[in-house]
């Protein structure tokens, strides 16, 4: 294989605001993956919260390129378990990156998109949320009536979130999903959801910290509304532990480590009884084009990282008003603009 990379700076187009922090430019990472005439791409964000930037991606990358090279590729699941993860398991990002890069080759050698490789049926898909980005509740109601759409997730981690929902409530009846970003307590969240369940709400992402899953417990009994993980969620080994503390994971590539790794969490999670959601980093249509793939093992999709985007870097999957349309191209059906 050759290896290539690019970086790209994604402009957004309303700032993008979580309980955390907020950015106006998304910093993006994108590796290709040639062989035999075809190229895969892959793509890793910028993401502080993770320490992630391309700069360390590409001086990861830089430093394994040789070995990558020199590696007899056959399939991205042998690339994967007897190179990528030994080489980069603690730079997840990375391998993602280079794993959905291998996926797409893949299925470009083939000729077939990596869903028909894996069988699987794409005739029922869950819908996409589109975001609605923390921000003042005058912005945050003209985002969503310039976007009229089936499902919505609404950032919050204010002292006024009961107060967003109830005033974005007052402009449709559409669904709501609702990610805290790790900004609630306890009490916060069993009380929050008592309301929330009340305007239309159908779960609660994350609402305490990444490790707190004892505490967890305690919102997953006494939540009138299903807790969905996604921070607690980034490595096959946290599907278990999220079983007594949610109702439910959302899976990111980028936290996962790639779509191998990613395809194995959802089917775990799913054999447990959790429900499953992937979700997306604000990519481009190289990341997400990736994630799509995954659909068919979902009840719940978070897919809207291109469309937040002023400028796509690529074309791939796409979202007509909420639903997902994979390409019948190879692999990822992926392309670089």
């Amino acid at each position: 294989m050759k290896v290539d990379f690019y970086h790209y700076n994604l402009e957004m187009v309303h700032p993008f605001g979580i309980s955390r922090s907020v950015h106006t430019v998304q910093p993006t990472f994108i590796v290709a993956l040639s062989q035999d005439g075809h190229t895969g791409y892959g793509e890793a964000t910028q993401n502080r919260y993770y320490d992630v930037t391309p700069e360390n991606l590409q001086a990861r990358l830089e430093a394994l390129i040789p070995e990558i090279e020199k590696y007899p590729f056959t399939t991205p699941e042998d690339f994967y378990d007897n190179f990528l993860f030994s080489k980069l398991k603690n730079f997840r990002f990375l391998m993602a990156a280079i794993d959905e890069a291998a996926h797409d080759l893949y299925g470009k050698m083939l000729g077939k998109p990596l869903w028909k490789i894996w069988n699987y049926k794409i005739d029922n898909l869950p819908f996409s949320t589109y975001t609605i980005a923390l921000d003042d509740i005058d912005v945050m109601r003209e985002k969503l009536l310039e976007k009229p759409w089936p499902v919505y997730k609404i950032k919050l981690g204010t002292e006024h979130d009961i107060q967003i929902v109830k005033s974005l409530r007052e402009l449709t009846d559409k669904p709501f999903r609702i990610d805290a970003n790790t900004a609630w307590t306890v009490t916060q969240t069993i009380e929050n959801a008592k309301i929330l369940k009340n305007l239309g709400v159908e779960f609660i992402e994350q609402p305490l910290p990444y490790d707190q899953y004892d505490l967890m417990q305690e919102v997953k009994e006494k939540s009138v509304l299903p807790v969905i993980a996604d921070e607690s969620v980034r490595t096959e080994a946290d599907i278990k532990k999220c079983i007594d503390s949610f109702d439910g994971v959302n899976v990111k590539l980028v936290k996962a480590g790639g779509i191998t790794p990613a395809r194995r969490m959802l089917t775990e999670a799913r054999q447990l009884g959790l429900k499953t959601m992937i979700g997306c980093m604000t990519e481009s249509s190289i990341g997400i084009s990736a994630a799509a793939q995954l659909l068919p093992l979902c009840d719940y999709a978070d897919l809207d990282g291109a469309i937040l985007l002023k400028h796509d870097i690529a074309r791939g999957a796409t979202l007509d008003n909420g639903k997902v349309i994979l390409p019948q191209t190879g692999g990822t059906g992926a392309v670089l603009l």
